[in-house]
């Protein structure tokens, strides 16, 4: 469930930070009851990065396919890889 607090609770930083860290998840802050700003860890933000460039890679390889991009046979792809970095 996500974590909503007013926008004055700002004001105790080491508790929204404390708050950030346990529950890994962003924080949404309200301002006059209306969502106003997100507030996460750094270790958050990094993981949900991580999602969206993964999700990015897959959107842009399934265009690629449909749009007639080649099409590579997993374990010789490995192999030529293997080859080329490892001799």
């Amino acid at each position: 469930m996500p974590q909503i607090v007013p926008i004055k609770d700002l004001r105790n930083t080491n508790e929204i930070s404390r708050i950030c860290h346990e529950i890994k998840e962003p924080v949404f802050v309200t301002k006059q009851g209306y969502g106003d700003l997100v507030v996460m860890s750094i270790e958050t933000y990094d993981r949900i990065i991580g999602i969206a460039e993964t999700d990015n890679a897959i959107a842009r390889s399934e265009s690629e396919i449909s749009n007639g991009g080649e099409l590579l046979d997993a374990k010789a792809a490995l192999s030529d890889l293997r080859r080329k970095h490892f001799g």
